[in-house]
């Protein structure tokens, strides 16, 4: 009895996935998605039904894969070590490339009070590289210095977009909202494809409640709901306050903003009030980049461990700080923030995540795909088997869909790094392949 009050109820963990989702994933969107217009909303619709069906395969599979590793641990139940490795490298990066766009969101903000950090491209890369190491250098500490961090600044990003969320629409115009929806005139479906992976970034983190399984009271019951509530809350949450902003702030505006939250309550209210979120929403950012970091890093060692990756990622202080692994891909994506260096932050932020979906898509792919050898070990009823084939068909769809949607040069940046993948496989293969015995190599 003891040990079930100490784990967790469906209502936690389900605030657990909807904050982990949350973080800085919302911060910069509703001004790039003012560059399209208030047409550009209609992506929630579709992000809003493959995320669901998304975090419902997932939620499955963290019931039916008895391996660790989460996303890769599913894939190694149908491809193997290959598949696991695959699965691991991609998401890895997109976690690495993902901490550069919300640097970038966190320099957004931060330009507000510190203007000559944004002054220039240069300024501006320079500003990014030096938030990605400020946040490495401050991990250093250890895991429980980061943690509490975490839990506090994440309420920078909550507070704002809760209350604009519910009480924006005292401020909402329609005809503010009327003249930003279609500025460029494009089509339904135009406007429906035109923000798919902005939108989908905001989701990305729904895979957390299968990572949680262990502590939770009944989790065959209660992993598939918090997935799908946690989903289900952050979609409201977001299609609201991002909806709300467009009738709040002239969309031109909009467009050209690095702050739109601050804006909008700027609007709402004054200067001041505005330049309380901003600093909430910074405060935020940076909370969120030094979680991923120390994220990233123990991601790094576990490979190591596992011996997916060389032995000095795995390397750890005293304090339980992986230093050398944290330094190696501080200088990796700080080469990220150079390679896509752009006169707009905005322009930065979108083409960082729409690289960081494309890699973190298809792992999904890869991951979904594997239930069903899953379903089968485990011998499900084939009412559960074909309820779960539909809904993870229509994730992988939509996933695919989500590829496409994120342009060509994305998808051609992350077909280039699967490449590179196959190639660094291709040398710990051994590893894990045993040696055909002496009767087959002769023949």
């Amino acid at each position: 009895m003891a040990d079930t009050q100490k784990k967790m109820n469906v209502v936690q963990l389900t605030f657990i996935v909807t904050v982990n989702m949350m973080g800085s994933g919302i911060i910069m969107l509703p001004a790039n998605m003012a560059q399209v217009g208030a047409i550009s909303l209609t992506s929630w619709i579709v992000t809003a039904l493959g995320s669901l069906a998304i975090a419902y395969g997932f939620a499955q599979a963290g019931l039916f894969s008895k391996r660790s590793g989460g996303l890769a641990g599913y894939a190694e139940d149908a491809y193997g070590k290959d598949g696991y490795f695959q699965v691991f490298f991609l998401y890895f990066l997109s976690l690495a490339i993902a901490n550069v766009a919300v640097a970038s969101s966190a320099l957004g903000y931060l330009a507000a009070f510190f203007p000559w950090m944004s002054a220039t491209p240069v300024a501006s890369c320079i500003s990014i590289i030096a938030l990605l190491w400020l946040t490495t250098v401050a991990n250093f500490g250890g895991p429980s210095l980061t943690g509490k961090l975490g839990s506090v600044t994440v309420w920078g990003v909550i507070l704002p977009v809760g209350f604009i969320s519910i009480a924006g629409w005292i401020w909402f115009s329609g005809d503010t909202f009327a003249a930003a929806w279609n500025p460029k005139g494009i089509s339904l479906f135009e406007g429906m494809g035109s923000s798919i992976s902005l939108t989908l970034w905001a989701f990305l983190g729904m895979e957390s409640a299968s990572q949680n399984a262990s502590a939770v009271e009944n989790p065959k019951r209660d992993v598939p709901l918090a997935c799908m509530f946690g989903t289900l809350g952050a979609a409201v949450i977001y299609i609201l306050s991002t909806t709300v902003i467009q009738g709040i702030v002239p969309n031109a505006e909009l467009a050209e903003s690095s702050g739109p939250f601050g804006l909008a309550f700027a609007k709402m209210f004054n200067p001041m009030v505005g330049q309380i979120v901003m600093a909430l929403a910074a405060m935020a950012c940076v909370g969120s980049l030094l979680g991923w970091q120390f994220t990233l890093s123990s991601t790094a060692k576990d490979a190591a461990d596992a011996n997916m990756f060389p032995k000095i990622f795995g390397k750890v202080t005293g304090a339980g700080a992986p230093i050398m692994g944290m330094v190696i891909m501080g200088i990796v994506q700080s080469l990220m923030a150079l390679s896509t260096i752009s006169p707009n932050l905005s322009e930065q932020f979108a083409a960082l995540v729409n690289l960081a979906v494309v890699t973190n898509v298809v792992p999904y792919i890869i991951s979904l795909s594997a239930l069903f050898v899953m379903m089968r070990d485990a011998k499900v009823d084939p009412g559960v088997f074909k309820r779960n084939a539909f809904v993870a068909v229509v994730a992988m769809l939509y996933s695919v869909y989500a590829l496409w949607a994120s342009g060509k040069d994305a998808v051609m940046g992350g077909m280039l790094v699967m490449g590179i993948g196959y190639i660094v496989y291709g040398f710990i293969a051994p590893r894990f392949v045993a040696p055909a015995p002496e009767a087959a190599r002769a023949a």
